[in-house]
């Protein structure tokens, strides 16, 4: 029968011996580090055998945390994201100066001991003895590795970063009994490259590679002599010996360690001295970690990214561990920022709204079909000082956004799209007073809602009666508080649910009639993927920002998927598009035409002219621009936007040229598609219903139950009790 390895099941001799052993080890690296003695720690026989046996025999070290690179579509680096800046290498991509200036200073006979250097522990004890204090230390390369993988371990935690350096006897043990294991395991090289790896070499540089970057702007596996020696002096006490800030400090420093690869015959004494009469020349590259280094303006998607990557559950199950797995880093995301359209947003808003304005304003465009986010912008840049911002003013409240703003009329779309999806015809006439109470009561999805509200058109010249076409261009308010009172609030909430809308702070939509007016907050990204349904036939697609993920070894990661599905009919699409191109055609919305390119789009502007609106699309692009006061203070009345005075701000004189500009720019060099559509006709031109659901000319009143020509037989049909209320405000 084998011996048992457990010290517990070993006799009485044996765990003696063991003892002796262990006790012997201890008290010597203990002196050498002139820590008070085992005894007067009480390190009793048997808790020193107990406890060194129970402690875990694998060393499992942790991932190196490096830095991640975010990428725009074209593969162009984004920015660059650490919580440690760090590139692991392997030992052939390390110059041969800096793996031997690292031995000679930190562990001379590193080639010649096991994982202590028992020769080196005397030494230090002397030296020490000698000196009063503690002059030199006696840990071994492969004991300063353990070490540096306790730390890695504990992460940002300030109590774990103490208790993996508290200078205690148990801590040394666990240090020496995984020393002994990673000796055995890995071996000298490996010990080496994974030491070289890991250590801190000062400012936020770890690993060689990182440092050989920061210092000297080259690959550690090009390092000189000097460089190296440089380095390799830094390990020890990377403050004092900063060549940043100490440069005499660090000159002296490195000719110690150039005289100690001479003595060691690793380089020759001339050599060391041609080395040493060099003065130190540095190629500075300041550390450039996180959002805020982002180019073009692509900070506040770069923010996005990491969000999505925190708050979806496909990179981790929890929480703890997703932030876990981004700190870790060395992953490389590519994103689907198109850089055209990146550029082409944030010039666009930089040229109609200044950073230091009263208000601000913000961009997304997503592709539709695939919901991919193109672009993302705004006018206060990404940063903590003045006129900056780390809010990103283009998404809901949970993905590093705000508490949304008002939409206004940009809503009115949503709302017809449910009713023309229910059957209504766009040729559905209301009296559209100027000014009118809520109809009440109104079914909502759970009942019914009852109130006293009422509304009003922008203009008292805007009286009816309306059909949905002129409704829409002119953004009739009235037309379409009675298309949701008759059609009823829940087939609108359904709509709005399957076109991905939701509140931007996070409570549930209420059910109410002036939802149909846009005011409940939203986000410039709900709007835009929204509206990207209506170029895609009806079909709306999640947005997503990263299209794909490798690890550090270049594995390929799971990333979220655009989830599309039917959202409205075909028909009810082309309808839509036919409404909202007739808005940027002759309706509120000329001053964001495309010229020769279909577009389709709508105007809005919330009460008090808190916000302001341009939400529109081609058959390429869908993009959402929004101006206004993040704080939700600044009425835009009286005000100077990008220089230019407005009296009162309108959806159709800011938001919508600056999404026309960014448009034009993203989309110029591509396609230029024709938006489906379906016919329809202005009001007097169009065709009644003769019964048969064929259009018959000159026949009927449009508006009239049977004559909406949108369902064989007579179309869609308003219940009594409502055609009664809404005779109240003819």
């Amino acid at each position: 029968m084998g011996k048992k390895r457990d010290g517990r099941g070993l006799s009485k001799t044996q765990q003696a011996a063991r003892f002796l052993g262990v006790s012997v080890l201890a008290g010597a690296v203990l002196a050498g580090l002139a820590l008070p003695a085992a005894g007067a720690l009480g390190l009793t026989a048997k808790g020193t055998v107990e406890g060194f046996d129970e402690i875990p025999s694998d060393l499992k070290a942790p991932p190196l945390s490096e830095r991640t690179i975010i990428q725009d579509a074209n593969g162009t680096e984004i920015a660059k994201i650490y919580s440690r800046d760090r590139t692991v290498v392997d030992l052939k991509n390390m110059s041969p100066y800096v793996q031997k200036a690292i031995v000679a200073i930190e562990d001379a006979r590193f080639y010649e001991h096991g994982a202590v250097d028992m020769k080196g522990i005397l030494r230090a004890v002397n030296k020490n003895a000698q000196s009063g204090g503690v002059s030199q230390g006696a840990s071994t390369l492969t004991q300063q590795y353990v070490k540096n993988v306790f730390i890695e371990e504990a992460g940002n935690d300030p109590d774990k970063v103490a208790q993996a350096t508290q200078q205690t006897i148990g801590r040394k043990i666990k240090e020496l009994k995984y020393a002994i294991q990673v000796e055995k395991e890995l071996g000298k090289r490996k010990i080496l490259q994974n030491y070289l790896n890991i250590t801190f070499f000062g400012q936020q540089a770890y690993g060689v590679e990182a440092a050989s970057q920061r210092y000297f702007s080259k690959s550690a596996k090009d390092l000189s002599l000097g460089e190296s020696a440089l380095l390799a002096g830094l390990v020890q006490s990377p403050t004092r010996y900063d060549p940043l800030n100490n440069r005499d400090e660090a000159t002296r420093r490195r000719n110690t360690v150039l005289q100690r690869m001479a003595d060691l015959k690793d380089i020759t004494q001339a050599e060391a001295d041609a080395a040493a009469k060099q003065p130190i020349k540095l190629a500075v590259s300041r550390p450039k970690s996180g959002c805020i280094t982002a180019t073009d303006g692509a900070g506040f998607f770069c923010d996005y990214v990491r969000n999505v990557f925190l708050n979806d559950k496909a990179f981790g199950k929890t929480a703890k561990a997703r932030a876990k797995r981004w700190n870790q880093g060395g992953l490389t995301i590519r994103t689907t920022l198109d850089p055209q359209t990146q550029k082409s947003v944030q010039a666009s808003i930089g040229g109609h709204v200044h950073s230091d304005d009263q208000v601000a304003s913000a961009a997304t465009i997503v592709e539709p079909g695939t919901g991919k986010i193109l672009g993302m912008g705004q006018s206060r840049p990404y940063g903590f000082g003045k006129n900056e911002t780390v809010l990103n003013l283009s998404v809901n409240h949970d993905m590093g956004g705000g508490a949304g703003y008002q939409p206004g009329s940009t809503f009115k779309p949503l709302v017809a799209a449910a009713a023309l999806d229910q059957g209504m015809s766009p040729y559905q006439e209301y009296s559209s007073p100027y000014r009118m109470q809520y109809p009440s009561p109104v079914q909502t999805c759970d009942g019914e809602w009852q109130g006293h509200d009422s509304t009003q058109n922008e203009n008292k010249s805007e009286v009816g009666p309306y059909a949905m076409k002129e409704a829409t261009a002119k953004s009739v308010n009235t037309y379409f508080v009675q298309l949701i009172s008759d059609m009823g609030i829940c087939p609108a909430v359904k709509m709005i649910d399957k076109l991905g809308i939701e509140r931007a702070d996070g409570k549930p939509m209420q059910e109410v009639p002036s939802m149909t007016l846009g005011v409940q907050e939203m986000s410039p990204l709900t709007m835009a993927g929204a509206y990207a349904a209506f170029a895609n036939n009806g079909t709306y697609c999640t947005p997503v920002a990263i299209a794909s993920i490798t690890d550090a070894a270049g594995k390929p990661m799971n990333v979220p998927q655009t989830d599309c599905k039917q959202a409205m009919s075909e028909n009810t699409a082309k309808t839509i598009n036919a409404l909202l191109k007739g808005v940027v055609e002759d309706g509120t919305g000329k001053e964001a035409g495309l010229g020769g390119r279909d577009s389709a789009g709508k105007t809005g502007t919330s009460d008090s002219r808190y916000a302001a609106w341009f939400v529109g699309y081609t058959p390429n692009m869908a993009g959402a621009v929004w101006v206004g006061d993040p704080m939700h203070k600044r009425k835009m009345f009286n005000i100077t936007i990008g220089g230019t005075f407005h009296e009162k701000v309108y959806g159709a004189d800011t938001p919508g040229p600056i999404w026309r500009d960014a448009m034009n720019g993203a989309l110029a060099g591509r396609p230029a598609p024709d938006l489906p559509t379906v016919q329809i006709d202005d009001p007097g031109d169009q065709p009644a219903d003769d019964g048969k659901g064929k259009p018959a000319k000159g026949k009927g009143k449009p508006g009239k139950p049977g004559n909406h020509g949108n369902k064989p037989g007579g179309g869609w049909h308003l219940p009594g009790d409502i055609l009664d209320r809404l005779k109240q405000h003819h």
